[in-house]
């Protein structure tokens, strides 16, 4: 197969490239390098695979988008994994977070809508939304115990629950999610969207605001403080790579059951952890005390936000496989081995 991947030098665009390159697949990747490490992935994957190739460029710039249409013409999936990642960034510019998200979203969709209209091809894509679209779920019953936030009657987050589309971010990234849906159903676009969780794994380089999991890691490697916005209670269902990337794999094998849908992909209740239970976590894996600055909740945090995955296990068989007692040492070991890469972008 031949894969477009934007955002491919990012977190999980370079995992994804990792993947179909060794799979034998063609891989573009297209991406402005804007994230920090994307560098260092980028360099990584040209020099290791051939079949690996770099355009870089932004989708919320037309010129860019240029270079791309020709690869677009006969790609049979694109990864469109390209965007602003950070809630706290969105509040502090939103004109920013709309371009590269929204405007960019739309872009891509224009691009292949029209090659699709043409007769020329049709490419599958598959989308990276967030738990974000469902805002700060504040409706739904919780209660505090020693171990974190729960829900009362729930097991988890399924796709029935109300969007609401709470700080820039969410709006951004929930106007790109439903965009995806409707392209499908007006114009026929083979389009499936994916509501991700917190994703960990190698080649992250996370920081305060978003990739909080490799942050934790990084700030305790390089003995740097990290901060604790409200009471450290918050849980999240982990997730890990590997298992993200072979949901889109498994979304792409059956893209007659997911074509025009979205899915909760995420650890599930069997993978939730809350921050002061991770953070215990690194203090056994480090041995060593981890320097913590506590502030106020950050706007639009969830206090609990677990994924119910049971609609992904209906309709292409996935279930991740990682769980976070093997996860995480995997991260922890990936960073400690790259502790010279951390110590120059940190």
């Amino acid at each position: 197969m031949k894969i477009i991947i934007t955002g491919g030098a990012g977190f999980i665009g370079s995992n994804a490239a990792e993947f179909y390159a060794k799979k034998k697949s063609d891989v573009v990747i297209f991406d402005n390098l804007s994230r920090k490490g994307s560098n260092l992935n980028i360099t990584y994957l040209v020099k290791t695979y051939p079949n690996i190739q770099f355009i870089r460029g932004d989708l919320s710039n037309p010129s860019d988008i240029r270079l791309l249409l020709k690869q677009i013409k006969n790609a049979d999936v694109i990864l469109h994994l390209a965007a602003q990642t950070a809630v706290t960034y969105s509040i502090l510019n939103p004109s920013n977070d709309f371009n590269m998200n929204a405007r960019g979203t739309l872009n891509l969709l224009e691009s292949v809508r029209k090659f699709k209209e043409s007769g020329i091809n049709n490419p599958i894509i598959i989308y990276s939304s967030t738990n974000k679209v469902y805002g700060e779920m504040g409706a739904i019953k919780t209660i505090k115990t020693g171990k974190g936030y729960n829900y009362v009657k729930l097991d988890g987050i399924n796709e029935n629950q109300n969007l609401e589309f709470y700080t820039p971010y969410g709006c951004s990234k929930g106007i790109g999610d439903q965009y995806m849906i409707n392209y499908n159903k007006i114009y026929g676009l083979r389009t499936v969207v994916m509501r991700q969780s917190c994703v960990y794994g190698c080649r992250q380089y996370g920081k305060e605001d978003q990739g909080w999991v490799a942050w934790f890691i990084i700030a305790n490697i390089l003995n740097k403080r990290v901060t604790i916005y409200g009471d450290g209670y918050q849980v999240r269902d982990l997730l890990f790579v590997d298992d993200l990337i072979n949901a889109y794999n498994l979304a792409v094998k059956n893209i007659e059951k997911t074509s025009g849908k979205a899915y909760n992909i995420g650890g599930g209740r069997e993978n939730s952890l809350s921050i002061n239970n991770f953070l215990l976590i690194l203090e056994r894996l480090s041995g060593r005390k981890i320097k913590i600055k506590r502030d106020k909740w950050r706007s639009g945090d969830q206090k609990v936000c677990v994924m119910n995955y049971s609609k992904a296990k209906r309709d292409f068989g996935w279930t991740p496989e990682i769980n976070v007692k093997k996860g995480i040492p995997i991260i922890y070991k990936w960073l400690v081995e790259n502790k010279k890469d951390l110590e120059l972008i940190y």
